[in-house]
């Protein structure tokens, strides 16, 4: 048994429980005598008795408002194997909704039993849904490596696509549900959704929060038994919260044991595993469902693909999480083809990397329809719609994902048109001729056919070239009136630290720290964090995170010094506030004393960061206190701001100009060496 005296935590977890910084962690454990011992780890992760640290931080009164299910997470992740505390946390979540239930999952672990019980109880007390979601969250935190999931927002933008399609093909039909409503569902009013590869079970649940009709009916399979048990879980929630919705979830391979063979569907969701050989190639070469040709051994995903086609109901709609080398592989060109021939391929969508895993790749949504009358293909289409919306990506922000809200707004306006050639596509979206797709390659890479449909036009381009005109006009007549600035390199001027000036009171200095994952109150307002990895991108803060009392808040006036030397620079904060990350530094200056914007610029000279710096690597930190101020009156500081503010603005209409110039440069190249070039 997982008892909490053989359960050891981390300094991170310790910090998660207390609702801290693991820095004040590490305070504790150097100032008090009476911190636990370690009891294994080393000494840079060292690890610690669960039981030890709960009754020190109980008697030391750094429990204040603890989170129970803080407490109960390293005992369930104390059990060792992925599977067995996955079993847990599923087990766990059917004894909350159903305390008289007492069989368990026959692969749970019997030293688990009494964790279950005891998380059902706690359950049932703090939550029963949002228990088991903060213990699922956890388990996939946890084992990221070994598992793919699909992110809610992406499972989201699934479920509206598919909808969209669906519905519109209803609507061209005149397909009416019980109530006399066109939405696509069946006779009985009831949607049917297949998932055969639901994970956790992400998809099946965007479904129930994105579809606002009467009745779903979820048919999910997945080959896991932890992970089909925890999507188990998550949908018995929604069963609950919605009387309208039903699930039935299989434990099986969808490819080799197909659990719902014979049942047509609304709508397919799927996030297939990519890049398995061994996906039954020898076993299923005379399946039915290859009706667009056998899928090679090296093409799993159009396996996957022609699956969920052979479900879809008459006019059904699929969209599929691909990754892109299926769009242009050569094993899988003849498939392509015949998917486009017949019309079931609609539409692909290049998404931003950091989509989802692999976060490193433009994944893509393949948005298949199946024929209204039931035929093996839809009435002729001239073309295929290309959408690419790998321009949402935010490479600036904390989270690798994409600006979910612009993408999903841009993808669906896209989609909605899927079926009216006269609309007006939108940005990086065109609709491509069969006749060009179906060559030697049959590639339907989105970026290959938007790149010619997106260039800027001939007014376009002579007006991006009058904007860096007028830039370099500004930026002339700055570096006109800074060359005037006369210079005094033989009077030696005194200078004072930044920590001299603190202790003066002409100052105050706060220093940022990581954000601790303590829950927020009602009515919490929530900032932006900046950190030093969004400075080294482009500056965008990530978050938000809860402001309260702890967290250091750069607000308007106040100047900002990143204090680490790869990244050093100083500049005086202008909007609304900002949390700030570990090695990041607040001054907030006395008015009467110091003008900030002199102080912002004697700090931001790189030869004072590189005196105050440690010099041991490009990572080293800055010792804020020892940057150097020059000494002057308040009245000739004021002067200094004014030339300081002008180098900031050159450097700032320098960055413009550079990048209008080079996108100029890439533009009118493309446009040339097309044959645009009139001469």
């Amino acid at each position: 048994m997982s008892t909490p005296d053989a359960v050891p935590v981390s300094l991170a977890e310790i910090a998660r429980i207390a609702g801290v910084g693991r820095a004040a962690v590490s305070n504790w454990r150097r100032r008090h005598d009476s911190f636990p011992t370690r009891i294994g780890g080393t000494d840079v992760s060292p690890q610690f008795s669960l039981a030890e640290v709960e009754n020190w931080l109980r008697e030391n009164g750094k429990l204040k408002d603890i989170d129970g299910r803080e407490l109960l997470w390293p005992r369930f992740e104390a059990l060792g194997s992925r599977d067995g505390s996955g079993l847990a946390v599923a087990d766990a979540a059917r004894r909350m909704r159903s305390p008289r239930k007492r069989s368990a999952h026959p692969g749970l672990p019997a030293e688990a039993r009494e964790l279950v019980e005891e998380a059902a109880k706690l359950g049932r007390k703090e939550g029963p849904r949002e228990t088991f979601e903060f213990l699922l969250q956890r388990w996939l935190d946890t084992h990221v490596r070994q598992l793919s999931t699909t992110p809610p927002p992406l499972a989201a933008l699934m479920t509206r696509i598919a909808l969209a399609v669906r519905l519109a093909e209803g609507r061209a039909n005149g397909e009416k549900d019980g109530g006399g409503r066109g939405d696509g569902t069946g006779k009985t009013g009831e949607l049917t959704v297949l998932d055969p590869a639901c994970g956790t079970g992400h998809l099946p649940a965007a479904v129930a929060q994105e579809y606002d009709g009467p009745r779903v009916r979820v048919l999910a399979c997945e080959r896991d038994p932890a992970l089909a048990a925890l999507a188990g879980a998550r949908l018995g929630f929604l069963e609950e919260e919605n009387p309208g919705f039903r699930s039935e979830i299989a434990t099986a391979d969808a490819l080799r044991a197909d659990p719902f063979a014979g049942t047509n569907v609304d709508l397919a969701l799927c996030n297939p595993p990519f890049n398995e050989r061994d996906w039954g190639y020898e076993e299923l070469a005379t399946d039915q469902r290859w009706t667009h040709g056998l899928p090679p051994r090296t093409e799993p995903e159009l396996a996957w693909v022609q699956h969920l086609l052979s479900h879809l109901a008459p006019g059904g709609s699929a969209v599929v999480v691909l990754p892109p080398a299926v769009a242009s592989r050569k094993a899988g060109r003849r498939i392509r083809g015949s998917l486009l021939r017949t019309g079931m391929l609609r539409a692909v969508v290049a998404l931003p990397p950091g989509s989802a895993q692999p976060h490193s790749v433009s994944l893509q949504l393949w948005v298949l329809r199946s024929a209204p009358d039931g035929g093996s293909t839809l009435p002729p289409s001239q073309d295929a719609l290309f959408v690419d919306a790998t321009r949402f990506a935010r490479p600036g922000a904390r989270d690798p994902g994409p600006d979910w809200d612009a993408l999903g707004a841009y993808v669906l306006s896209a989609v909605e048109l899927l079926d009216q050639p006269d609309g007006t596509l939108p940005g990086s979206a065109v609709r491509v001729p069969l006749l060009d797709l179906l060559d030697d390659e049959v590639d339907v890479t989105p970026g290959r056919h938007t790149a010619t449909g997106v260039e800027p036009s001939g007014r376009e381009l002579t007006e991006g070239w009058r904007e860096l005109q007028v830039s370099l006009e500004e930026l002339t007549g700055q570096a006109g009136r800074l060359a005037g600035l006369a210079f005094d390199t033989g009077t030696p001027r005194t200078t004072v630290t930044v920590g001299d000036l603190v202790k003066a009171g002409a100052l105050t200095l706060r220093a940022g720290q990581q954000p601790s994952e303590s829950k927020a109150s009602s009515g919490a307002t929530e900032v932006p964090l900046l950190t030093v990895a969004d400075l080294l991108m482009d500056g965008t803060p990530g978050g938000p995170v809860t402001a309260n009392p702890a967290h250091t808040l750069a607000e308007e006036g106040d100047i900002v010094v990143a204090g680490v030397v790869r990244a050093y620079r100083a500049w005086v904060h202008e909007g609304p506030p900002v949390a700030l990350g570990p090695q990041l530094f607040a001054l907030r200056v006395d008015p009467d004393k110091l003008d900030a914007h002199f102080l912002a610029g004697c700090l931001r000279a790189p030869a004072n960061g590189r005196q105050a710096g440690t010099h041991a690597s490009s990572s080293s930190r800055v010792d804020i206190r020892r940057l150097q101020v020059l000494q002057l009156p308040l009245a000739e500081q004021a002067a200094h701001a004014e030339v300081f503010r002008r180098l900031r603005q050159f450097e700032t209409l320098l960055a413009k100009a550079d990048g209008l110039g080079r996108g100029l440069v890439s533009d009118a190249g493309d446009r040339i060496a097309a044959g645009g070039l009139i001469v």
